[in-house]
Order: C-alpha cells, then sequence, then structure tokens
C-alpha cells in the first residue's frame, strides 16, 4: 500500500500506513497487561449487564488513545469510512469542525454555506448538551456521531458563547455537505480566492480560480487574497501544493516525530501562480493545521503578507493506521515546523499586520466649508465656471456637501478590505517606482 500522511485539520484526518517499531515487553509492561486482562474478565463476569467483548475492547482502545491528546482516537469502520469520504470533499452532517475542550465539544469553525453556517454557530462556540442530552462524558467521536443522522433530520444543540450571557438552543436541519473547496471573485482588478478546506480537490481548485480571475481581469490583476479564515485544515499534500503555487523554491514545511530519521522535509518546485503578484493572506483563531502551513511557509519566504488575527496553533500531524476488523486509529505522529524551524503547536501563527474582525460604519459630520466657500479670495487658475459668491452662502447656509453624505453601504469585511488597499498601496507604489 503506498504510505500518505496527511495532516488532520481537528475534522478531518490523514490517510498513511505507519511502520509500527518494534517494542521490547518488560516485566512491568506484562504486569499492566494482566491488570488489564484481570478487569476484562471482572467486567464480563459481574458487570450487572451483559457487554459484549467487542464493546468492552472497543471502548478500552478508545479510552487509551483519546488519554494521549485532543487529536488521537479510534475509529470504527463507519467513522473511517465517513472520514475517507470527507477527504475527497463530501460528507454528512451540520457543517462544523469540532474540537475537545474541557470535556465540552468547541466549535473550530463553520464550514461555507451549510445548516450549521446558516444557523448562526461561531468559532468557539461551546455545545454543551446535544437533543438535551450532556455532552460532557462523551469522546469527541461519541458527539459527533450523536450529531449525524439522516438527512433533513432535525437536530437541536445547546450552544454557550461568551458574548451571550445565558445558553441558548440552536436548531440544525442536517443535510449532505459537499464542500466546494476554493471559491473566488475579482475585488476590481484584485483576485479574491478563498480555502475553506484541504481536501483532493484544492490543488486543481486553486489553479483554476488563478487563471479564470486573470482572465476575467484580462491579464491586469494588481494581486491575490488568499482568504484563509476559518479553515480548519485537511491533507497536508494539499497544504504543501497550496504554498508551492506561489513560491518558487525553498522548504515548505518539515515534520519531526520521536525518530530523527522519521523526519521528513517538503520542497517547492519553480514556477508561481502569481507570476511575483503582491499575495495577502487572510487567517484567524478558526485556521488550523494545513492552513497554518500555508500561512507560515508563505509568511517565512516573505512571500505574502499574513493579515488577521492569530491562528489555532495545531502543530501536529496525524497519521491514520488501518486495523483488523475495517477500523483504524488516527495517531499524533510528528509535530511539523515552518521553513525557519518555527514550532507552532499550541501558539499559532502571529499576523505580520493585526486587524481584528470589525465592521466599520461612517459617521455623520457636519458640512466641509472649503477654500472656494470664502469670500473675497483668491481666483484659482482652474476654478469651476460654475463657482461664484453665492456658493460662499450656500455652505454657509447648510447646503449639502458630498463628505458630508454618509457612504452608501457599510464595510462588514474590515479584514478584507485592509488586504485589498495593502494590495492596492504596494501596486500603486510599484507603478510609481
Amino acid at each position: 500500500m503506498i504510505s500518505r500522511i496527511v495532516l488532520a485539520g481537528l475534522g478531518a484526518a490523514s490517510l498513511a500506513v505507519a511502520a509500527g517499531p518494534a517494542w521490547a515487553a518488560s516485566s512491568e509492561t506484562y504486569r499492566q497487561l494482566n491488570l488489564f486482562g484481570d478487569v476484562f474478565e471482572r467486567v464480563r463476569a459481574e458487570y450487572v449487564e451483559e457487554v459484549e467483548d467487542e464493546q468492552l475492547i472497543e471502548s478500552a482502545i478508545k479510552g487509551m488513545l483519546a488519554a494521549l491528546d485532543p487529536h488521537s482516537s479510534y475509529l470504527s469502520a463507519k467513522a473511517y469510512k465517513n472520514m475517507q469520504v470527507q477527504t475527497r470533499g463530501e460528507f454528512g452532517g451540520l457543517g462544523i469542525e469540532v474540537t475537545m475542550e474541557n470535556g465540552l465539544v468547541k466549535v473550530v469553525s463553520p464550514i461555507d454555506d451549510t445548516p450549521a453556517a446558516r444557523a448562526g454557530m461561531q468559532p468557539g462556540d461551546l455545545i454543551t448538551f446535544i437533543d438535551g442530552e450532556p455532552v460532557m462524558g462523551l469522546t469527541l467521536n461519541q458527539a459527533v456521531d450523536r450529531m449525524r443522522g439522516p438527512v433533513d433530520s432535525k437536530i437541536v444543540i445547546t450552544v454557550r458563547r461568551a458574548s451571550v450571557d445565558q445558553p441558548f438552543d440552536v436548531t440544525v436541519i442536517r443535510a449532505i455537505i459537499r464542500i466546494q473547496s476554493v471559491r473566488w471573485h475579482t475585488e476590481g482588478d484584485i483576485g479574491y480566492v478563498r480555502v475553506t478546506s484541504f481536501n483532493e480537490q484544492t490543488e486543481p481548485g486553486l489553479k483554476k480560480a488563478i487563471e479564470e480571475l486573470d482572465a476575467e481581469i484580462d491579464g491586469a490583476m494588481k494581486g491575490v487574497v488568499l482568504d484563509l479564515r476559518n479553515n480548519p485544515g485537511g491533507l497536508l499534500d494539499q497544504a504543501v501544493a497550496v504554498s508551492d503555487a506561489f513560491l518558487e523554491q525553498g522548504e515548505i514545511v518539515s515534520t519531526r516525530g520521536r525518530k530523527l530519521e522519521g523526519a521528513q522535509r517538503y520542497n517547492a518546485r519553480p514556477g508561481d501562480l502569481a507570476s511575483g503578484l503582491p499575495v495577502v493572506v487572510l487567517i484567524n483563531g478558526g485556521s488550523a493545521s494545513a492552513s497554518e502551513i500555508v500561512a507560515g511557509a508563505l509568511q517565512d519566504h516573505r512571500r505574502a503578507v499574513i493579515l488577521g488575527t492569530r491562528s489555532f496553533g495545531k502543530g501536529s500531524v496525524q497519521t491514520i493506521i488501518p486495523l483488523p476488523g475495517d477500523g483504524a486509529m488516527r495517531l499524533t505522529t510528528a509535530r511539523y515546523y515552518t521553513p525557519s524551524g518555527r514550532s507552532i503547536q499550541a501558539t499559532g501563527i502571529e499576523p505580520d499586520i493585526l486587524v481584528g474582525a470589525a465592521v466599520v460604519q461612517p459617521v455623520d459630520q457636519a458640512p466641509l466649508r472649503r477654500e472656494h466657500s470664502l469670500r473675497g479670495r483668491l481666483e484659482g487658475e482652474d476654478d469651476p465656471a460654475d463657482v461664484g459668491e453665492d456658493a460662499g452662502a450656500e455652505s454657509e447656509a447648510g447646503a449639502e456637501d458630498p463628505e458630508a453624505v454618509a457612504p452608501e453601504s457599510i464595510v462588514e469585511d474590515y479584514q478584507l478590505q485592509r488586504a485589498l488597499d495593502l494590495i492596492r498601496g504596494v501596486s500603486l507604489f510599484e507603478d510609481k517606482v
């Protein structure tokens, strides 16, 4: 079988076969295994209700892996199949990427155009109850299984949000989640590309996006905004491919596990999809894993300006190891490092320009007086013919001044507007030079 390492983006996981290292069992190891056998037999014989051996063994495996870190887990045959479907870009559910925090399910990010996003779920939301049943005490996989269900069925989840005093219920209608991982449009003469996740469709989607944007702007594109906000990650090879698309050379990312000989490095190949144009990458607290690989690589190579807020901070690699019975285990096997050698585990990527999410709304202001409104002013060489002495009286009387009128629209995406302004400024400077 071909080995393929993939980063788990908290919801997506890695496809790989890890060669299990030989381990020497000490006498203490055998003693602990005997203890496990004793407990297993006592439960089989004396628990108040009969429990299947398979259920006991599976529960023991789940507990062992879950105790390691938030991203190691056991995948039943059903969960393993769902994970494989998800990495192909289509799966069933609510449309949220989740992790565990203090025994509760934490929303890393809602996926664009899914039931959860339409219901108003936000990054950082804590799910405390699922259809009235408490989440506390469940594993992440158990909670996810309860949130999944037949298409068009209803689920009520209780949410605790930092900005709201009391927990509240959110009703969501389950649906088949089909992810178009890359979306794009033009912002004047700037290309905007949003990558929502890193699945098998991401690299071809990015190439198609740049080609169509360049054609739409008729070869006059001034730069690219790569939006990775609320992107929870996904496949490692896709993160490498997206980074490589903007880099001519150099290291993209390296992974290091317990053994030095197992370290891997991924390097860029010649060819910049954006042809050297300015690139701004948008990140926030929902940008995790593979998103952080891209942001870190482009930041370290000074190929892009990273703008937004600090990313999630998931710097570990998960390997999926198939097990007998069609199940698998997701095991954390390495950390990844940016080209400069940074591990961003639990620290995240710090943006070059810190810009928080905000809504910018113009304020009303009094009419402005200008030089042309003053009586007895000197005539300008290019004075408009229709500007005379009456202009001063009109302005003083409070006539409408163009700058006193509030713009028609409010800037809803302040971070994006800052990114566009940055590219326009760089482009203007280069044109003048």
